[in-house]
Order: structure tokens, then sequence, then C-alpha cells
């Protein structure tokens, strides 16, 4: 990240040396005064080096932009967000978001991390180098993040923390889940040290953390959140000296509740506030915008324009300790800049990232050609085949109907599930799914060749799934094959089809595929151009809906089945797990009893 040669870099402050680019007659959007004031802009290479008048800069190769009627705002900063969810390419997504003035994210680089390993991430750390987008990456706090640990191509132990912490391009410990600090992992907890020593902050993930656990975790030194479930939690993790997100991200939308800290309680809590998206998918970047439609979101919710954009720059730069870097147009900062006409509309008429233009009078004129991928990258899947008897929920219950326990959705928080009370039919010590109550099979398989690859069969609900299956290597946190479905004849079809083709998302009714999204690399994401992926991506759900789902997404729903540090229960390639008890559990209550208590576990 860091190219070019410091005292070129002075004597270009110093206008020794003439700028590339000057950008006049613009009106500053200064967000670290929050000022606005007519300003021009010089640019050397990738950084800024003048503010104001930039006469003494212009050299006869200097080009010039003229952003007369315009605003310079800072390039924006997605504060959390897990890229490969949007299964494009790291080359497709800056392609993606850019023209929409993201220019920074912070991620944690996760999914690549669990399917490739550190030879993996540096590979694609060479490809973010070759890009205008810049990713400040935390080095995830452990993987896998689930409780039990479930099986997964690469460990992120405190090993790893040794080493890797001292890599130029980690600039902190990502997403550290509260639930490991609780139970002091041991890991995690070399994890933390380490960073200590190393000065790096500690980035966490505190959903519905308050009182003593939110203490308890402040004292682990973790510096910032970005899942604060209504505007209330999130003002306790203010008060107690947090840096907090805001997280509107494809499925969650929390921004209208969690902007209420400013709106309602006390606009001076701004400056402790960013914006993230967390999880997004193609087809919303295109039909929606990125960190370009928080912007305008935030302003429809009574936030005023100049504190939006701190709240989309310069807040998260500060919160990350990655200000001297990015987050405002200043001297000495990368060269992340945008034009845009109205400050309430917030279209961006022109990007410019590490000092490159990427998008003129509203049209892309950078090219973004992907890399080469190397074997490291393309053969994650190695998962043996499946049968339709594999995929079973079995008991030894001899009566004709069992209670079990089945993932329900939670229509009103997302990616939450709570436990469902099940009477199932038992067909030869096997019980069935039933299309009529919403209880349909799920399962995990781990992909990675680390196991015997059995699948682990539970039940979930409020897919209202009518036929058929759907399945998917692209499945944060593990990316191990999830799969849904009526019947194990179609699941094994399409988790087998997932294996032959190198991974991806399919949809399978009566022995045939409907609908293959291919992501071969990683078996996470694709080069794909972002408008191919959204068609896909709508090809899907139309498959989806046409079966009974009416979920918003119902594959991505499915996919986030594996995350353990959700309430109430998950299902990895261990099984259906507990969140309370942190455990793997029956889905069958061995007892029969129907007085409602939903822990299999049962004393009657």
């Amino acid at each position: 990240m860091y190219k070019e040669d410091i005292c070129e870099m002075i004597d270009a402050g110093a206008a020794k040396i003439p700028a590339d680019l000057i950008i006049i007659n613009g009106n500053l959007v200064n967000v670290n005064s929050a000022e606005i004031y007519p300003a021009d802009v010089a640019v050397y290479k990738s950084r800024i080096v003048a503010t104001g008048d930039v006469s003494g800069y212009i050299g006869a190769k200097t080009k010039t932009i003229d952003a007369k009627g315009k605003y310079i705002v800072p390039g924006l900063i997605d504060g959390h967000l897990h890229i490969e969810c949007s299964k494009l390419s790291m080359t497709s997504f800056a392609k993606a978001v850019l023209p929409h003035g993201t220019t920074s994210i912070i991620s944690g680089l996760d999914q690549y991390v669990v399917t490739a390993g550190l030879d993996g991430i540096e590979e694609i750390l060479q490809e973010i180098d070759k890009t205008p987008l810049k990713v400040f990456w935390g080095l995830p706090f452990l993987t896998p993040y689930t409780l039990p640990q479930s099986n997964v191509g690469f460990n992120v132990t405190a090993k790893t923390h040794a080493e890797v912490q001292k890599w130029p391009e980690v600039f902190g410990v990502w997403e550290t889940v509260s639930e490991f600090i609780e139970n002091q992992h041991s890991d995690v907890m070399k994890a933390i040290e380490y960073a200590r020593i190393n000065r790096l902050p500690i980035f966490g993930c505190a959903p519905m953390t308050r009182g003593h656990k939110l203490n308890s975790i402040l004292c682990a030194g973790v510096r910032l959140d970005h899942e604060s479930y209504d505007h209330q939690e999130m003002m306790e993790k203010i008060r107690k000296g947090m840096n907090v997100i805001i997280r509107e991200s494809s499925i969650s939308h929390f921004l209208a509740e969690n902007v209420k800290v400013i709106t309602h309680l006390n606009p001076r809590l701004s400056r402790r506030v960013s914006f993230c998206t967390d999880d997004v998918i193609a087809s919303d970047i295109i039909n929606n915008g990125h960190m370009d439609k928080l912007i305008r979101m935030a302003i429809a919710n009574g936030v005023d324009p100049l504190t939006a954009i701190q709240m989309g720059s310069i807040n998260s730069a500060e919160a990350y300790r990655i200000d001297h870097l990015v987050g405002s147009v200043s001297p000495g900062r990368f060269a992340d800049i945008l034009l845009v006409e109205d400050l309430v509309k917030f279209n961006i008429d022109t990007v410019i990232a590490k000092g490159q233009l990427v998008v003129e009078n509203h049209q892309t004129v950078y090219q973004f050609v992907p890399p080469k991928r190397s074997n490291v990258l393309l053969q994650s899947m190695k998962l043996k085949p499946v049968t339709a008897d594999d995929i079973a929920v079995k008991t030894d219950v001899t009566e004709p109907t069992v209670h079990a326990l089945s993932l329900d959705v939670d229509f009103d928080i997302p990616f939450v599930r709570r436990g469902r009370q099940v009477e199932l039919a038992v067909k030869n010590g096997v019980v069935q799914p039933d299309i009529t109550n919403d209880a349909i099979y799920a399962t995990v398989i781990e992909r990675f060749g680390k196991t015997d690859g059995k699948p682990k069969v539970g039940f979930c609900s409020g897919w209202k799934l009518k036929a058929g299956a759907m399945a998917s290597s692209c499945a944060p946190d593990d990316n191990n094959v999830v799969c849904i479905g009526t019947n194990s004849a179609d699941m094994a079809i399409a988790i087998n089809h997932l294996a032959e083709h190198g991974g991806g998302q399919v949809i399978v009714k009566d022995g045939k595929v409907l609908g293959f999204l291919s992501l071969p690399i990683c078996g996470i994401v694709s080069d794909l151009d972002p408008h191919t992926m959204a068609a896909e991506e709508e090809k899907l759900l139309q498959i989806a809906r046409e079966l009974g789902c009416d979920l918003p997404d119902p594959l991505f729903y499915m996919c986030c089945l594996q995350i353990t540090a959700i309430p109430d229960y998950a299902i990895t390639d261990l099984g259906v797990i507990d969140f309370h008890e942190q455990a793997v559990m029956d889905p069958v209550f061995k007892c029969g009893c129907t007085h409602g208590k939903l822990h299999p576990k049962c004393h009657h």
C-alpha cells in the first residue's frame, strides 16, 4: 500500500515536483473541520499533495479536472464487509462499488482465509493491490468462528497471529466474536495479547451485547462494533467508549433504527458513528448503490448531509486508526475523491481512487482486468459424493411420530433462528420432512477433505419450499456446503453438482438442475461482471420463488445457517448447534413429550 518514496512525496508536497492532476473550481467538503468552501486539490501519483490554492503545483503535463458547480467529497469507506458474500471476485467487486463512491473497505477476507489459507490470501492481496479499491485487512481473530469448532480448509490460530500480525497488510484483528472473549478462548486471548504488542486495534462483533457482557469485551480491548440491533444498544456502546458502525446490508436493515442515536438522542454523537454494509449482493449494488445509498438513507432519515458524509468517510478512518491514509481530502492521504453535484441527492459524477480516474461523467473509464488464478484458489472443492441415503435424520424412537427441533427463521430479526417444535412422521427409523408443516431437511457437508464428509442433517422452517432442494458452497462463516430440501434425492443431486463443478449455488427439482451459478474461485466467488452476476442472482431468486420461497433472499438466508455466533440455533458440519449451550444437539426429542421444552435433554 505504501509505494511512493517518502522523499519524493515531500518534494511533491512542497511543489518541487509538478502534480499529475489538479481539480479546480470545486467546493471542498472538509470532513476534518466540518466546513464547505471553495478549494482546489493537487494530486501526485496516488496521493493528495495540496488543497486550497494549487497554482504552484501545475506543470506541463498536469491534467486538469474542472469541478465547477460540484462538491469535492472524500472517497467513502465501508467500515465492515465480508466482500466474498457478494460472490464477486475482488476485481469484479471493485468494478461494482467504485462507481458508487466506495474507495476503501475494511475486511477480514475471512472466507478466502478458510478456503485457501495464507497462500490464497497472499494471492488475493496481490489482486487487491492492482485495483483502485483499497482493502484494509484485519486478520480474523480465529477461524472458524464457530462454537464448537467446525472443520474448514484453514484454521487461524494463535500461531498464525504471532506470524501474520507482523505483515504490513494487517491493520487489526478482525471481528472478534464476543462469545470467544467471554469464554476466554486460549487462542483468542493470545491473539489479543499479540495485538497489544503490535499496537493493532481489536475489531469486535457484539450483537445484542449489553451490561456486564459489554463491559467484559471492552476490558478485553475491543475498539468498535458493527452489530447493534436497536439504537438503545448502540447508545450504551457509545456511552462506554466504543466506536459504533451502523449496518445496512442486503438483508439486515438497521440504518433507520440505529441512526436514531443521532436524530433522536444526541446529534453530537455523530463523530463516533460510521457505516458498513457487512454483507451485500451484486443485484443490491446494481439496483440501489453501495455506500452512496447509505449516505442518501441517512440524509432521508434526518441527518445533515455534511454529517452523513463524515459518517461515511473520516469517522470510519478514525475508528480504525487509518485516518492518516484515507477518510478526508487532505495532503498526504490517498487521492480518493468524489465529485458530487448535489449533496442531498448524492449522485456521484466522478470517482478518483488511488489517484486514478475511475468514473468520469457517470461512466466507468477504468479497465478492470482480473488476474490469472492459481490452483490454490481453483481447487478448494474436495467434497466426496453423497447419496440420498446419506441425507437423513435417523432415530431409534419406535413411535410413528416424534417431536423435533426445526431452525425457524425469525422474520423480525435478520439471520436469527428460533427453535420451533414440530411433530414429524418416522418411517423405517428415519424422521421425515413435512412440506405441509414447513419443516424440511437442512444439512451441512465438510468440503475440504478434512473428515469423512458425511452430511449432518437437521430441520429448518421459514423457506416454505414446496419441492426440490437448493445448495451453496458460498456460505459464511465456514463455506462448507449447505443444502436445504424437501427430499433427500434432490439434495444429493444438488450437493454432488457443486462438487463436480467446482462450487457455486444450485437449485434442483425432480432430479433436474433448474439453475446453477458457478463460483470457481475458492468455491465462493466469480470473475463475472457485476451486472451479469446480478442477472444470475435474479434467475435463482425467481426459481426459488416458483418453488414457494418468499423470503427476501432465500439463498442468502440459507447460507447463514452455519453462523453459530447468532442465536438461537445453527447447523454446521458437526450437526445442529445450540447457541446458548455452544454444543451439538440431537434435533429429535428422545422422550417424545409435548411440554414445549425445546432442548432435547429433557429431564422429565
